[in-house]
């Protein structure tokens, strides 16, 4: 059964909502509530099949510098974001959806293009 947050951060990676509404959304939770939806970003994106080689599009995409901390572990591959300080995890969100959006996205052309029974991937479809 897929969770509320992870049918949000699904709509957030698949651009079927605004990242202003999803951040809105995550900075409404409670700490243990963000760093469990970076969790499931986290392991979302190794589903996915992310790559290190997406590093780079996904902190442009995200609007973080590059220099702020989350962007600085990922470029080492490091994806322990649920571990930083509370200040950190709004960008960590960011990153994360950047991330899980472009390795989705090349998830669904290689290998969902002539339909899937992802459950998330039929968002759109729904009413």
């Amino acid at each position: 059964m897929v969770q509320a947050h992870e049918v949000t951060l699904n709509e957030l990676a698949q651009g079927l909502r605004p990242m202003a509404e999803g951040i809105e959304w995550f900075e409404g939770l409670v700490e243990e509530e963000q760093r469990r939806a970076i969790q499931s970003l986290v392991y979302f994106c190794g589903q996915a099949r992310a790559r290190e080689d997406d590093v780079p599009e996904s902190i442009e995409r995200s609007g973080i510098r590059p220099t702020h901390t989350p962007a600085v572990m990922l470029t080492r591959w490091n994806l322990g974001m649920a571990g930083l300080p509370a200040y950190e995890l709004t960008k960590s969100l960011r990153l994360l959806v950047a991330l899980f959006s472009m390795a989705d996205a090349r998830r669904r052309a290689l290998y969902c293009a002539g339909g899937c029974t992802h459950e998330w991937h039929q968002f759109a479809a729904q009413p």
